[in-house]
Order: structure tokens, then C-alpha cells, then sequence
């Protein structure tokens, strides 16, 4: 088939000693609600009735504050988000609290993953919502549009990089007058010095400005005017930030930081002095917006901190709740809300957190007297706590003749995003029972699964049309990205837990599915294939140049990732000078040790290469398939010459007989192509002779078990090859990892 081109003494919810939170990860928890269920009394949404918190020179402030964390886990986000957007509204509509109202983020606003990717297909539809497609800046529009004021650094916000993060929060103006306008809202982290980051220095503003004259920007601190008054807003990260996400040239205070008292008290030096500044300047609401990972920080430095009124915890998926809230189906309290604390000062410091993933929206109302502290007897639980973003929820707020409007950029977005899923999120090829490996340090490094599954897939594909095909190599370099989840669980500073990808009922995605949105985002070149054809001397002097560049720290992308043999190098030996021109027996690297092609159960079958020599002789030929980057130096016609440079700077030119084969049929005609109709027509979202169709087309028919729906009545199995170390890879074996392995105790 042909296929076309996210102050007081502590309160304790049943027991008078220290809170314990239970912490949890993201969880898929049903959106359900009973609101028949009267073991809970149905929420006030008024402010309290009272009247309020004084008048005249004397008078004190209400405050409003809507918050919310964590959206970097269940793929329920994108469903619930309409309905946390009706929720915010609903609230800015109450009499008497519309011009008090402040919503604020305490970080990781998105996560890499579907949604993220999915602002990065370009449709007419994306394009309207976001005016510029990329990657992750539909999760900035929803945070927008929500009138968020500002946010956090979380930990997920840097997880493509710094670089990656300044393109989301700056604005991108396009040639068509179509712009993205970035982030409306500052990220602030006042422990996190960013002067050192190439990417995000030019983003650095001085501390304590106004919240929306550094929108788009990173700071430590700023203000915003409610109501009338000045509240100043703080920023902190946790100082383990670079042990769990991609920091570049960031710097955290303090750098040796432990949870143990010590280790609060250097944390809560580092935040003091912005907060100084703020009060110097006769401001008196101040609010922390810390992302901690675990509450238990939070917590320690309400007790640690002076003249904090407020911190929205982030990063712990904490539900906070009281006794009037509607939880969803299964969901339980972690604890109280708000947790009261005593400052060193002796004033009331709130704690607040929800559970993230847009499943909850937090909402404190509290009243300040003229002074600017806290009056805890103004807070009322049949008004404060967490609201669940549900139809049953916001139906109940509608009722109460509240605007429960969603926001037209959210709904805009949320149907863009949706529909780019359904097409291609829900356009299931095969199943994995593991993570499957594309991150770009290991990738460039090591033997991955995912490595090693495309390139078996394009060996697979090769062999349809030539069955003479033996190995496949492509470079490292050309895999973009993992197919999985990546985890973080909420409190750990350890290594995170690889998953498989997640399941999506919404759109009919199963647990472990592979869509046709993973294989497009780790192979994001999608390039075509060529069959070659190399001695193997020159398979040698190829696999040579592969290994070049391998050293401590650094990626290369020409790396291989190889599929129909073995091979063992050694980086410890010399390596092979740079020159496309392929050098044969003549090579002047010496770190290939051993090459053995392989059966199918990745059995030696023939040695090619031992102890570093050739034993076969130098002109036996060995039919490879490369991703045609790689080869487009080779000519189809004159095999000794040709204009083009080799993709990575492979060695390619020069071969003695390549008899190039293009498994692309839309490529110009130069009598390279393949002409058969190898296509397997399995798979039909990539063009044939792609390396897109040919991972499609091996999963289908491999990787597809039957019980899942979308693969009808395959008899394959889930792929299950989970990754290992390097020092127990076996296709890619790495002498002096192998040595590093066996000198640690």
C-alpha cells in the first residue's frame, strides 16, 4: 500500500499533634460527584456575611484568593479545565469580592507530554487559539486566560530545558501578524539566581516591580494591586530543583540543602530578604508562592518566616480540604484548610494547597485588619476549601446565579488541543508495558529501547523490500524524544519512575499505547530510508566514526542506535579523526572491539570484528539501512562522488559499492527507488519509505496484542524490553561503563 505525504500553633484535623500529610502522586480519579451525598453539607459561595472588615481611615481588606498547582500529571487536565475556568469566573462574579479577587500559581503549570506536544501541530484551529503553535503554550494560554497574576518555578516548568521554557513564557511574533503573546504573568523564585543562564538572563527583572509590567519574565518578587491595597508576592523553588528537572545554568540557594531543621532554617534565609525588601517598602500582605515538593517544607517555613501571611504550597498534589467541601469520587483530606501556623513574629501564617491537574480550585477568603495581618476568626468554612471542577459543581454555582462563563481562549484551546488528541493521541499503533527511552542524554550516549525498537523497525521495514537487508544504524541524534512518562513523585529528589505512556479514556487511548502522536514526536524528522550496501571494512571504519565523540559529558548525535548486530567499543582507546570519506581497512580509530551479526533473539550469528581486527574478509558485503539524512551524501549514480555532505558527518562517501535503494517512492526519480509495493498498509498517518510508518508498521505487526481495541485481532505482544544501564546493555556494549559498574561497591 502507497501512502502519501503540565501564625497561629498548628491546626490539626483529628489530632492535636504534628499534621502528618500523606502525599500522592497525579491520580486519574473519576470527575464524579454525588451531590446527593449528605454526609458533606453543600459549600457557601458567598463572602462571609458579616460586614466585612471595617470602613474608614481604620479599615481593613478582604482578600480572594483563587490558587492553583500541579497540572503536570493525570491526562484528565485538558477535560477539567473548561470547568476549573467556570469555576474562577463563578467567583469574580460574587457581590462584593469582584475587585478583591487575586489567582495565583504556585508552579509546574505543564508538564511534557500529549497536551504539552499537541500546541505544537500546527492546524487552522491551533493556530487560532494560540497564534503561533509550539510546543506547551496552550497550558499558557489556559493559565492566562484564567487572570493568573503570577506563578511559582516548578520543577516541571524547566523540564524541556531553559531554553525551551524562555520560548514559552516570551512572546513570538510571527511574519504573518499572527503572534503568540507568551506569558501574561511573571515566574517568580527568589532563591533561583537566573544571571547565569544563557537563556533566561535576558528574562531576569529586578525584584518587587509590578506583577504585569514583568509579565513574560522571571524574577524573585513583584507586587499587585487588589482592591485597593499592595500585595507583594515572593517566589521560591526547592533547592533540589536540579536534581529533578533540566536547570542549564541556574543556580539555587541553598545548594546544600537537607530536610532537617538546619536545612529549613538555610531555606528560610534565602527567601527572608525578599521579603524584607517588600516591608521596607510599606507593603504588608505579603504572599509565598513556593513550590517545595513536599508540604512538610511549606509548613517548616510558615514557623521560619516573618511577616508572611499567606503560602500557596506547590509541588505535592496536597489536598487540602475542610468538612463542608465536595471532594471527588475516592479522593480524600490530606489535612485542614487553611493550616494555621505561628510566625517567629507572632502572627497567623496560612498554608494552602489543592490537589493539581486543574481537579481543583482553591479559594480562601480572609480579611486583614488596617495593620495588614491576619484575622483568622474572618475565615469560614462553608466558604473556603477546595472546589472541584466539576459539571456538578459549577451547575450548583450557576444556580446561585454566578457567571459560570468559561473563558473563550480556554474553550478555543481546549477543542484545539482535543481534536489534534483524538486524530492523533487516539490513533493507537502498538502497546509497551515500559517506558520506552528517547531522552536525548541517553539516546547520545547508550543503547536505548526505544533505539534499539526503531531500529529494529526499520530493519523490519527494509527487509520487505531486500531480504538481503542484514543491520540497521541510524544516528542518536535523529530520535527526539521518549514515548513515556517520566515521574517525579511529589517529595522525592531522587531518580524519577519511567513509565509507560498513560491511558486516556477520553480518547480511547489505552494504558501503555502507542499513538501515532508518540512515534511523531520521537521521530520528529520522520526521515526517509536508503539501503546501502558496505563492506564490512566499512561497516567497521562506520561504527568507528559512531563512537568518536563518546566521552564523559558529552551527546553527540551521530551516537548509533543499531538494530541486526552486536557491537563493543572501547572509549577508553583512540578514536577516529573526522572526514566523510569512508576509510576501510585503513581506519585510524581503534575503540571497535567486536562486531557479530545477529538472529532475530539478538543472537551472534556471524563475527565480523574481534579484539579490534577484522576476521572476515575486508570486501564482504553487508546490506545496512540508513535514515536517508545519513546517507545523503551517497550518490545513486556516481558512488565515489557527490555535492552533499553526510547527515552527522557520517562517513558514507567513498564506498566501494554502495548500490543506494530508496524505500521512499516520492523521492525524484534517479533509478534509486523502489519500485514494489512493499508497503504493509497497516499504518497510514506517514508516507511510505518513512521512518514514521516503518515504527508503525513493525508495532501493528509485532507489538499490538489482541484485547486492545485499535489493534482488532493482532496476535502480537506488548513490547516489553524495559531499559537497563549502560553497563548491562548487550547490543551497545560500553567497556568502560562496563569497568565503572565493577569498581562500584
Amino acid at each position: 500500500m502507497h501512502k502519501t505525504s503540565t501564625r497561629r500553633n498548628w491546626r490539626y484535623w483529628a489530632a492535636a499533634t504534628v499534621l502528618a500529610i500523606t502525599l500522592s502522586a497525579c491520580q486519574d480519579d473519576d470527575a464524579n460527584i454525588d451531590l446527593a451525598d449528605t454526609s458533606a453539607s453543600v459549600p457557601d459561595t458567598s463572602a462571609p456575611d458579616d460586614d466585612g472588615p471595617g470602613s474608614g481611615d481604620n479599615a481593613g481588606f478582604r482578600l480572594q484568593l483563587l490558587h492553583f498547582a500541579d497540572m503536570d500529571g493525570s491526562t484528565d487536565a485538558l477535560d477539567n479545565v473548561t470547568d476549573f475556568s467556570r469555576l474562577v469566573n463563578a467567583f469574580r462574579s460574587v457581590p462584593g469580592l469582584s475587585n478583591n479577587t487575586l489567582v495565583l500559581s504556585s508552579g509546574d503549570n505543564y508538564i511534557p507530554g500529549p497536551r504539552f506536544f499537541a500546541a505544537g501541530v500546527r492546524t487552522d484551529e491551533t493556530q487560532a487559539a494560540l497564534g503561533v503553535p509550539g510546543n506547551g503554550r496552550g497550558d499558557i494560554v489556559f493559565v492566562n486566560a484564567l487572570g493568573t497574576a503570577a506563578s511559582a518555578l516548578g520543577n516541571h516548568d524547566l523540564d524541556q530545558g531553559t531554553e525551551a521554557f524562555a520560548g514559552l513564557i516570551a512572546a513570538d511574533e510571527a511574519e504573518d501578524g499572527a503572534d503568540y503573546a507568551g506569558a501574561a504573568f511573571p515566574y517568580l523564585s527568589t532563591n533561583t539566581d537566573f544571571t547565569g543562564d544563557g537563556a533566561l538572563a535576558p528574562l531576569a527583572e529586578d525584584d518587587g516591580q509590578n506583577a504585569a509590567d514583568v509579565a513574560g519574565r522571571v524574577s524573585g518578587s513583584a507586587t499587585v494591586e487588589v482592591g485597593g491595597q499592595t500585595i507583594g508576592l515572593v517566589g521560591a523553588s526547592t533547592p533540589l530543583l536540579a536534581s529533578i528537572t533540566a536547570t542549564g545554568g541556574l543556580a539555587l540557594s541553598p545548594d546544600d540543602f537537607t530536610m532537617t531543621p538546619a536545612g529549613y532554617d538555610a531555606l528560610a534565609a534565602a527567601i527572608q530578604p525578599a521579603i524584607d525588601d517588600l516591608v521596607a517598602r510599606g507593603i504588608d500582605k505579603i504572599i509565598l508562592l513556593s513550590h517545595m515538593q513536599q508540604i512538610a517544607i511549606e509548613q517548616a517555613l510558615a514557623e521560619r518566616l516573618t511577616e508572611v501571611d499567606i503560602i500557596i504550597a506547590g509541588g505535592s498534589n496536597t489536598l487540602l480540604a475542610d468538612e463542608n467541601d465536595i471532594l471527588r469520587a475516592g479522593d480524600t483530606a490530606a489535612g485542614p484548610y487553611p493550616i494555621t501556623a505561628t510566625g517567629p513574629d507572632g502572627s497567623a501564617t496560612l498554608v494552602v494547597n489543592v490537589d493539581g491537574d486543574y481537579k481543583y480550585l482553591g479559594r480562601l477568603v480572609v480579611d486583614f485588619d488596617a495593620a495588614g495581618h491576619i484575622q483568622t476568626d474572618s475565615l469560614d468554612t462553608s466558604v473556603n476549601g477546595a472546589w472541584a471542577a466539576t459539571d456538578g459543581v459549577v451547575d450548583m454555582l450557576a444556580a446561585r446565579e454566578l457567571d459560570t462563563t468559561a473563558a473563550p481562549a480556554i474553550v478555543a484551546t481546549q477543542q484545539a488541543l482535543q481534536n489534534v488528541l483524538v486524530e492523533q493521541d487516539g490513533n493507537i499503533q502498538g502497546v509497551t508495558d515500559v517506558y520506552l527511552d528517547g531522552r536525548r542524554t541517553q539516546v547520545r550516549t547508550e543503547e536505548t529501547n526505544l533505539g534499539n525498537l526503531t531500529a529494529d523497525a526499520n530493519l523490519f521495514y527494509a527487509r520487505r523490500v531486500d531480504p538481503g537487508v542484514q543491520v540497521a544504524i541510524k544516528n542518536g541524534g535523529g530520535i527526539r524524544d521518549d514515548i513515556g512518562r517520566v515521574v517525579v513523585p511529589p517529595g522525592s529528589s531522587g531518580a524519577p519512575d519511567l513509565l509507560p505512556p498513560q491511558a486516556n479514556n477520553s480518547i480511547n487511548k489505552p494504558a501503555g499505547g502507542i499513538s501515532q502522536f508518540d512515534i511523531a514526536g520521537a521521530l520528529r524528522f520522520n526521515n526517509s530510508l536508503t539501503v546501502l550496501t558496505l563492506t564490512a571494512a566499512e561497516l567497521r571504519d562506520v561504527m568507528e566514526y559512531a563512537v568518536a565523540a563518546t566521552e564523559d559529558g558529552a551527546t553527540p548525535g551521530q551516537f548509533p542506535q543499531i538494530g541486526g548486530f552486536n557491537v563493543t567499543f572501547d572509549p577508553a582507546n583512540a578514536a577516529r579523526s573526522s572526514g566523510q570519506t569512508n576509510r576501510g581497512v585503513n581506519t585510524d580509530g581503534n575503540r571497535i572491539v567486536r562486531i557479530a551479526l545477529t538472529d532475530g533473539a539478538g543472537n551472534d550469528t556471524r563475527t565480523l570484528v574481534e579484539n579490534g581486527r577484522l576476521v572476515v574478509a575486508p570486501d564482504t558485503p553487508i546490506r545496512t539501512v540508513f535514515l536517508a539524512f545519513t546517507a545523503a551524501c551517497v550518490s545513486g549514480h556516481d558512488y565515489t562522488a557527490g555535492d552533499a555532505d553526510c547527515g552527522d558527518g557520517y562517513p558514507l562517501k567513498g564506498l566501494a559499492a554502495a548500490d543506494r535503494r530508496e524505500l521512499d517512492p516520492n523521492v525524484a526519480d534517479d533509478g534509486t527507488q523502489i519500485t514494489t509495493d512493499y508497503d504493509p498498509g497497516r499504518s497510514d498517518f506517514a508516507p511510505t519509505g518513512s521512518e514514521q510508518d516503518a515504527l508503525a508498521e513493525y508495532l501493528a505487526a509485532r507489538f499490538c496484542p489482541p484485547g486492545v481495541a485499535a489493534c482488532g485481532d493482532d496476535t502480537g505482544e506488548a513490547f516489553d524490553r524495559a531499559e537497563t544501564p549502560p553497563a548491562q546493555d548487550r547490543r551497545l556494549v560500553n567497556r568502560a561503563a562496563r569497568r565503572a559498574a565493577q569498581a562500584t561497591p
